[in-house]
Order: C-alpha cells, then sequence, then structure tokens
C-alpha cells in the first residue's frame, strides 16, 4: 500500500499547477477515500470562500456547515502524557524521561498516550464535542535545547545533549504517529523551532543571537531529525533568531525546513506569537496584523494559534498576499486532517477502534511505574539504602512530601489515582511499623508559626524522608508558575533557604538518617543537601506514579537507573 506520505510528496509538486487551474465542477472528490490526499484537500479548499479559507487556517477552525464540514480545534498538548483534557496517565516528566536515556522505553510512553489520545477524542467526537484539547493534533514533543538552567520550562525537554533530544523526540514522535500505512494515529510536533530556551519573561521580544556553529551543531539537529522521522508539523517560536521573527523568516522555514530538510507536515505558529510582529512590545517588524498576517504565510506557516489570521481578508484586498497563496498553505495543512482519517468513513480507520478502557489503565499505571523508577538518579548514599520496610517508626516530612504539583510538573493530565511520596512510602512499609506524616515547612519562605514540632519528630524515628526542592509554582511557564516572581524563570540554582534550615533542623543531634527526595525539573544547588543528608535521590516530576517509584527505589524493590 502506498502510504499517505508518499501521496503528499508526489502531490505537493502539483500544487504550484493546481491553484492557477480552473474550478471544474465534481461530485465532493475531498470525501472519497480513493483519491490521493493532496487532491482531496485541493479540492475541499476549491469549495471554499476567501473568507472560510482564512478561517481554516485558525486553530478553532469553524464548521463549514454547507459542504458537512465539522469543526476543529488544532491545539491539544501531550508533553508526558494527554494533558488539559481530563483524565489520562501522567508520565514523568520530559526531563525525567531524558533521564532514563532510553528511546525504546520513550516510544512505549508515546504509544500509550497515542491509544489514549485517540480513545478521548473518539468519545468526545462520539458526544459532538469540540474543545481546545481535545482533537488528535499534539503540540509536542519540545526539542528545545535546555542551554540556560534557569529556564522555567527546561523541565518540557529531554536535557541539554542534542543527540539525546533527538533520540528521544524520534521515539516519542514514533510512539505519538503510529505505523499504519495510511492513517496517523495522531499528529506530533516539533516545537520550539528555533533557539527557544528561554528567558519566559522577554520570549515575546527576544532576538536570540546564535552562531552558525551554535545553530547547526546545537539548536538545529534535533528540529532536522524529527523532519527526517516524518513528523507532522512543526511550531515557530515566539522570538526571533538572529534578528528574524521565528515565524516570519524565509531562512528557517523555507530554507532550512522545506528546502534544506524536505519537510512536507505543516507550520503551526506559537500561540499569539503573529501578534508579536506587531505589538507594542514585540518585535516591532511590521505595523499591523494583515501585514504580520501575509509575513507569516509567505514564511511557511500554515495554522495561526491566536487571532491575526482573520486580518488576510484584508492582506489579500490590499495586495500583500495573493490569494492563491493562502490556497496553497491551507492544502498543506488540511493534508493533515486527511491523513487522520477524520473525513473517511468511520470503518476506514482502525484507530477509530481504541475504546475508552485504555485511558489510564493497569498496563498504562505499570509502564508509569517502570518510567518513573528508571528515571530516579541516585546522587548520595552514605550506606543506608535501601531500607527495610519493617522498621519501627517511618517519618515523612517536608513541603513535596503531600504535594501534586511535585508529581506533575507542567502540561499534565489528571486522574483520581495520582501517588504522592507520602502515599507510595506509607503504602510499601509493614502494617506493623508506624509512620508519621507533617509538613514541616513551605515551599519558599519561612513558617508563619515559630513552633516546631517536626524536628523533635525526626529524632524518635528510625528514618526521616525529607521530600525538598522545587515544583510548578516557582519554576513553568510565564503564566502558570504563580509563586515566580520572574515568570517561571529562576534567578539562581539554589533551593530555597527555608528548606535548607529545615533539613539542617532534622538532621541535628539526629542518630537516625535523613534521605533527601529531591524533586524538580531544573539543575538546583545541592551542596549543603549532599553535606546533611545521608542519602539524596533526585526523582524529577515523576508522575502519577512517583510516589510507588520512589518506594521501589528507597526499599529496594528496583534499583535507580537514571
Amino acid at each position: 500500500m502506498i502510504s499517505g506520505k508518499l501521496l503528499r510528496t508526489a502531490g505537493i509538486a502539483l500544487l504550484a499547477v493546481w491553484v492557477n487551474a480552473p474550478l471544474k465542477a465534481q461530485n465532493e472528490k475531498f470525501r472519497d477515500p480513493s483519491v490521493p490526499t493532496v487532491e482531496r484537500a485541493q479540492d475541499l479548499v476549491s469549495r471554499l470562500t476567501l473568507e472560510e479559507k482564512v478561517l481554516q487556517l485558525m486553530n478553532t477552525a469553524p464548521a463549514i456547515e454547507r459542504l458537512n464540514i465539522p469543526a476543529y480545534d488544532w491545539w491539544n498538548e501531550a508533553l508526558h502524557g494527554v494533558g488539559r483534557s481530563g483524565v489520562a496517565t501522567v508520565f514523568p516528566q520530559a526531563i525525567g524521561m531524558g533521564a532514563t536515556f532510553d528511546p525504546a522505553l520513550i516510544k512505549r510512553v508515546a504509544t500509550a498516550v497515542s491509544d489514549e489520545a485517540r480513545a478521548m477524542y473518539n468519545a468526545s467526537s462520539a458526544k459532538g464535542y469540540v474543545n481546545r484539547y481535545s482533537g488528535l493534533t499534539f503540540w509536542t514533543p519540545n526539542v528545545n535545547i535546555f542551554r540556560d538552567p534557569r529556564w522555567g520550562r527546561g523541565q518540557e525537554t529531554y536535557g541539554e545533549d542534542p543527540y539525546l533530544t533527538s533520540q528521544l523526540g524520534i521515539s516519542f514522535v514514533q510512539g505519538l504517529q503510529g505505523d499504519h500505512p495510511k492513517y496517523l494515529k495522531t499528529a506530533a510536533c516539533a516545537k520550539h523551532y528555533a533557539v527557544h530556551s528561554g528567558p519566559e519573561r522577554l520570549r515575546h521580544e527576544f532576538n536570540a543571537l546564535a552562531s552558525p556553529k551554535d545553530m547547526w551543531e546545537t539548536y538545529l539537529p534535533a528540529f532536522e531529525a524529527l523532519v527526517k522521522a516524518d513528523v507532522e508539523a512543526v511550531m515557530c517560536a515566539y522570538n526571533r533568531t538572529n534578528d528574524e521573527p521565528c515565524c516570519g523568516s524565509n531562512f528557517l522555514l523555507q530554507e532550512v525546513l522545506r528546502d534544506q530538510w524536505g519537510f512536507d507536515g505543516h507550520v503551526v505558529s506559537d500561540c499569539w506569537a503573529i501578534t508579536d510582529f506587531f505589538s507594542d512590545n514585540g518585535h516591532g517588524t511590521t505595523e499591523n496584523a494583515a501585514q504580520a498576517s501575509a509575513l507569516a504565510v509567505q514564511s511557511g506557516v500554515n495554522l495561526n494559534c491566536g487571532n491575526e489570521f482573520p486580518a488576510l481578508v484584508q492582506a489579500v484586498e490590499e495586495g500583500l498576499i495573493k490569494e492563491e497563496e493562502i490556497d496553497a498553505a491551507l492544502v498543506q495543512l488540511l493534508l493533515t486532517r486527511f491523513e487522520l482519517g477524520v473525513f473517511d468513513p468511520e470503518d476506514a480507520n482502525p484507530y477509530n477502534a481504541i475504546s475508552q478502557d485504555v485511558v489510564n489503565s493497569p498496563e498504562h499505571r505499570a509502564l508509569a511505574r517502570e518510567v518513573a523508577t528508571k528515571s530516579l538518579v541516585l546522587l548520595k548514599n552514605n550506606g543506608v539504602l535501601p531500607l527495610r520496610n519493617d522498621l519501627p517508626r517511618y517519618f515523612v516530612t517536608g513541603p513535596n512530601a503531600a504535594n501534586i504539583m511535585s508529581l506533575v510538573g507542567n502540561y499534565y493530565g489528571v486522574n483520581p489515582q495520582m501517588t504522592t511520596i507520602t502515599e507510595g512510602i506509607a503504602g510499601a512499609i509493614s502494617p506493623a511499623s508506624q509512620m508519621q506524616y507533617l509538613p514541616g515547612a513551605l515551599l519558599d519562605r519561612p513558617n508563619v508559626n515559630p513552633m516546631d514540632w517536626s524536628s523533635g519528630t525526626a529524632k524518635v524515628s528510625d528514618v526521616t524522608f525529607m521530600v525538598m526542592g522545587i515544583n510548578g509554582y516557582i519554576e513553568g511557564e510565564e503564566g502558570e508558575a504563580i509563586a515566580s516572581e520572574h515568570f517561571g524563570d529562576r534567578l539562581d540554582y539554589n533551593l530555597p533557604q527555608n528548606q535548607i534550615d529545615y533539613l539542617r533542623k532534622l538532621k541535628d543531634g539526629n542518630e537516625s538518617p535523613v534521605i533527601a527526595i529531591v524533586t524538580g525539573g531544573s539543575p538546583m544547588n545541592l551542596s549543603e543537601v549532599h553535606e546533611i543528608a545521608d542519602a539524596v535521590l533526585l526523582v524529577w516530576y515523576p508522575g502519577e506514579e512517583g510516589g510507588n517509584a520512589v518506594a521501589d527505589v528507597v526499599f529496594g524493590k528496583t534499583s535507580p537507573s537514571g
């Protein structure tokens, strides 16, 4: 069987001819699965008005009722599980997956994610729901290079190494998109292209100046690798790179992406990145939405996440862009929907049969636990690990011990079976043992109450687990890290001093071991933690099975291998 990719490649060369050809009366060729995909997309576009075309270039593409075309929202997330869409398996954050150094394992994760994505899409479609985060086009993986360790979104990446990022990114794309010869299971997207590594506060105006050596050796290899792996989409970034807005860069989007690498998928703008072309605090490269939208489409953008592309109608009227250029961009974009099979009979696509029982199934929870254990990094062990699980008294404390935000990072799903580190340890110890839990310390500021009951509890316990570090309150994307004064970034690597002070109080005069379990998605200065604690375990944001994975490691059921 000829794959959709091959049909697409053969058809792309016909676009220049097609956009100038006269419209012929046809019987909705776009609905015929036997017709080559490019011809179907061309046929559909030929039936649309200019106003309809530009609205189909938006992430919130409306229904076209006269053609029975359903509405579709292109914006969906699946960084480490289907995100923001309801119940889903929450796997370890991407930075933790990076610590596994295991491409085959990461492909299994992405395969599970795409199974759940299809099941959720099938269920929502059956109800007639068309919502953001309920579709099949996922803006993941994030293959940016974690060059500046203060960047709050570094947790979304696989780390600072271009080769590892490439290999894990390829695996994630393969797992998301599936292996059917005709249909995509879901559509993956390589983001954020290119040289996008913070700072969050300035991302809408920042000009990243990268030398040719850095571009070709550090920032571009992962994107090239994913293009060669047939990633369906690429997201252009907010920032400028070497003076050009990434979503208006002929060099990035045409010369490199399409001409040099041969990319034949669609390009989506990061959300409201086109506004940054002309906004007061943006790049200042155009004067208004019409100019910005024309520049984006002519540079190679097919899909607008935001609200700028309706101005393309004005741009055509002013002679800034030809309608034929809009047609070509839309054909390229619609190929993705055709390859997802959304215009075909339901029984033609085997992915339509995936049912909801795969969502957060026992098999997927077991996989989440496996990935978490393989991501944990043992940084210090002064002969205390592994522990017996039948000691008389255990004490679990610290600001991240019972905190869901310490499991999930960002871009996460939800479910009723998330296991905090407190819960994981409680579930692993002998029924004859005693365990106490007290928070003991706030995340990033001194306690208001001067009384301290926690350090005394540590001194009468056989072992104390201090669960510390950072979480999504103080690192993340610009609008989500609600306790961050720096829009999700950090200005240094230090842990909050109140946590160090509390750890020292737990250990002072205490002959029993204190084990530091550190959560977080970016580099941290752990020098004092190493000095004080008897063992140090870095657990990243370990996902819904994080508590069980930590218990598996500290009690010797499995070995940490991150």
